[in-house]
């Protein structure tokens, strides 16, 4: 029944006395009428907040954006403008951050299965570092390297073979995965020792990452004691934590603050006795919360004794978080954000699928309307990025705010982008 949380909007967001809501100096209706809806709407001072926080807490070398959470070549350009390393995790992450003009070696590349043309275009443009996966990652590196591919700065990533609270299909560090080199097995030791003995790569460090959408400090800290033995004994230059630390997404969660995980994770390292140098990768806890996405009411069916269900101009390929990990989010409407909202509705996309569900328990003012722009908060991890052109859907445009300035940074595709790539 209550109004929309306001710890939820970006840190820019004012309501007028009128109820209508600004991001950005920019009112948001203002913005839906000028740029269309479905509307991703970024507030760039939120943005570079969050960057200047993790580079202040993990310095310019520790701070690695996770471009895999929102890339886009005005996204890849903050990041590094206010101090961030990006890591990338395929070519295309790799070619859209060479495109922003970041300078190669200002960047890490990751995956679990780096293909030789990956490997080798990183390798030739200098990235700094390169993030190996397996041994079929180390026998395609030193077959480049054989073939005269410049020698690459590589760390091993560790599975550390620990469970953490999260949904089951964004873990990453438990024994059963798909990522890194085992350490419960032996294999990560026997990684350490085959890179070590290579004259192909130069090893200086391990790389950690337990999971996505991890509220807790101390899973992360579990995960840090973990590896600890193992970091001290191998005793390289540098450890990278990984990132996956957890935003709240619907009222009554709560996170951590980068400031106060990182400092967590920092004062771990040094109590464990290691003395490597510390990296972090903050993706979500970076854009998450900089953005909200808009839409526009195209129907409102109400079933007597079952719910009212909202359908919207987008749906599942803006925002597939909901149908993939049953994701939370909360609902409210730019003209109205200040007000009660007490009409319970499901918020459903326009796809030929019954799971295309935005938000299942959503709440709205009463009043709401065919017409009206409808918000969803805390959408700029994993929308965008994540996004699909299903059943043809053109992909949404994406808007930067800041001091009354609209800026397009991506914009609507069109049909013509759709067909672009069909050669019949």
């Amino acid at each position: 029944m209550d109004p929309l949380p306001v710890e939820l909007l970006p840190d820019t967001a004012t309501i007028a006395e009128d109820g209508r809501l600004s991001i950005g100096g920019c009112d948001l209706l203002d913005l839906a009428h000028e740029f269309g809806t479905p509307l991703f709407v970024y507030d760039e001072a939120h943005l570079r907040a969050r960057c200047a926080e993790a580079v202040d807490v993990f310095g310019p070398d520790g701070a690695v954006y996770a471009t895999k959470a929102f890339l886009c070549r005005a996204m890849a350009r903050l990041a590094h403008a206010e101090g961030m390393r990006l890591d990338v995790a395929t070519g295309g992450e790799l070619a859209v951050a060479l495109a922003a003009d970041v300078p190669a070696d200002r960047l890490t590349l990751h995956g679990n299965n780096k293909s030789a043309d990956e490997l080798r275009a990183a390798m030739e443009r200098g990235v700094g570092r390169i993030i190996v996966d397996s041994h079929d990652e180390l026998d395609r590196i030193e077959a480049l390297v054989a073939d005269g591919a410049p020698v690459p700065s590589v760390l091993l990533r560790v599975n550390p073979g620990i469970e953490v609270h999260t949904h089951e299909h964004v873990r990453t560090g438990n024994l059963d995965s798909k990522f890194g080199f085992p350490l419960p097995t032996g294999q990560a030791a026997e990684a350490v020792d085959r890179a070590r003995a290579s004259t192909a790569v130069d090893l200086v460090g391990l790389h950690l990452h337990i999971g996505s959408q991890v509220f807790s400090v101390d899973n992360f800290i579990d995960g840090l004691r973990t590896v600890a033995p193992f970091v001290v004994d191998a005793d390289l230059p540098e450890l990278v934590v990984g990132g996956g630390l957890g935003v709240a997404y619907v009222a009554g969660e709560q996170a951590p603050t980068l400031r106060e995980w990182g400092g967590a994770v920092l004062e771990s390292c040094r109590a464990e006795g290691i003395r490597s140098s510390i990296a972090a990768e903050p993706g979500r806890s970076i854009v998450a919360g900089a953005a909200v996405t808009l839409y526009t009411v195209g129907t409102i069916k109400f079933i007597p004794g079952v719910r009212t269900y909202v359908a919207v101009d987008g749906g599942m390929s803006d925002n597939p978080r909901p149908v993939l990990y049953g994701s939370g989010y909360e609902t409210f409407l730019p003209r109205a954000a200040s007000s009660r909202r007490e009409m319970p509705i499901r918020l459903v996309g326009k796809h030929c699928e019954s799971g295309d569900v935005l938000v299942r328990e959503g709440t709205v003012p009463a009043d709401l309307a065919v017409g009206d722009v409808i918000g969803t908060p805390v959408t700029g991890a994993y929308g965008h990025s994540m996004g699909s052109n299903y059943n043809k859907i053109l992909r949404p445009p994406v808007v930067f705010v800041r001091d009354g300035v609209a800026r397009l940074v991506v914009r609507r595709e069109t049909v013509d982008d759709l067909l672009a790539t069909d050669v019949d």
